[in-house]
């Protein structure tokens, strides 16, 4: 007797730079849960890619109850066999392999079992967080995510459904993640799969991002003034500077918000480099018009010519 295999696939992306970015999203899932007849040994194309049939006869799909899938175990030895298929697939690719982050595979169990609770899988459930939130709430710092989903009657199917689904190779191999967090739970006789893949930030205090942005404008031979006040208090603002109480008034003020602080935008690093100022400040403070869990960094940079004038907005 030989039934009928099933796999079923779904992915989202998310990103977040500070402008915003509809979610893609895609599906290449079959709807027919619950069918249990008996078929011919032999191959056929699902989804995609040539699976092999053997012995399988799906239940009859059906919801748990909520305390029902909060108790389903995490198949953490199928979870880590997606994530050693899924590095060994990037190294053959030429994409760096990812790291595992507890964040994103706390906020990727939950769905799984909430999904084993729906039946059908879906990348968000009414009354559900949507997947920047989720794993944001879970602890998870990140500029992009995406995010894959299945649902097989094999755990060994789902990386293979994956990597022969456009969609979902796309966010497997797309070099601009370098974290996952995997989980794989069992119910109504199949697997459910979630994989969370995102590019992480680093979690930085207000100073630390002072001390980072402040290393970066050093080697230009610009000096850092040690108060940072008067550039955090121009961090908050959308444009414009507080006047300094005494001493010298900056002359330029930059403000920008972004993940990634491993560099200086163009527009500040020509300045830094015209020779015209002598010293800078710099002020953080929260991030503005962030939509989601995304980690962003607002930034404040004043500069201080020799003679000191009433600052230049600039953004």
């Amino acid at each position: 007797m030989v039934g009928q295999g099933y796999l079923c696939n779904q992915f989202e992306e998310r990103s977040r730079d500070g402008s915003h970015r509809p979610p893609k999203e895609y599906s290449d899932c079959g709807r027919r849960l619950g069918l249990n007849r008996t078929m011919g040994a032999g191959q056929r194309r699902l989804f995609g890619f040539t699976a092999i049939l053997l012995s399988v006869v799906l239940p009859r799909a059906g919801r748990l109850l909520a305390a029902q899938s909060q108790a389903l175990p995490d198949l953490q030895p199928q979870a880590e066999q997606l994530f050693a298929q899924a590095n060994q697939s990037r190294v053959e690719q030429g994409a760096g392999p990812l790291k595992w982050d507890a964040g994103l595979a706390a906020a990727a169990l939950a769905h799984c079992r909430r999904m084993a609770a729906e039946g059908e899988i879906a990348h968000r459930y009414g009354g559900e967080a949507d997947l920047a939130d989720r794993a944001g709430q879970a602890g998870a710092h990140f500029s992009l995510i995406e995010e894959n989903i299945a649902l097989g009657s094999y755990a060994e199917q789902i990386h293979a459904g994956w990597m022969h689904s456009p969609g979902h190779r796309a966010n497997l191999l797309n070099p601009n993640v370098d974290h996952v967090g995997i989980a794989v739970v069992r119910a109504n006789g199949v697997y459910y799969a979630v994989a969370d893949y995102a590019r992480a930030v680093a979690v930085l205090s207000p100073s630390q991002v002072e001390s980072t942005v402040a290393g970066l404008i050093r080697p230009s031979g610009v000096a850092i003034r040690n108060d940072p006040m008067l550039a955090r208090q121009a961090c908050a603002l959308d444009h414009g500077v507080p006047r300094a109480a005494s001493g010298p008034q900056p002359s330029f003020v930059m403000r920008w918000q972004s993940p990634d602080l491993s560099r200086l935008p163009g527009d500040l690093v020509n300045k830094l480099a015209s020779g015209d100022y002598r010293q800078a400040s710099v002020g953080s403070c929260p991030a503005q018009s962030v939509e989601g869990n995304f980690t962003v960094y607002r930034v404040a940079v004043l500069l201080y010519s020799a003679g000191g004038t009433w600052p230049k907005p600039y953004y």
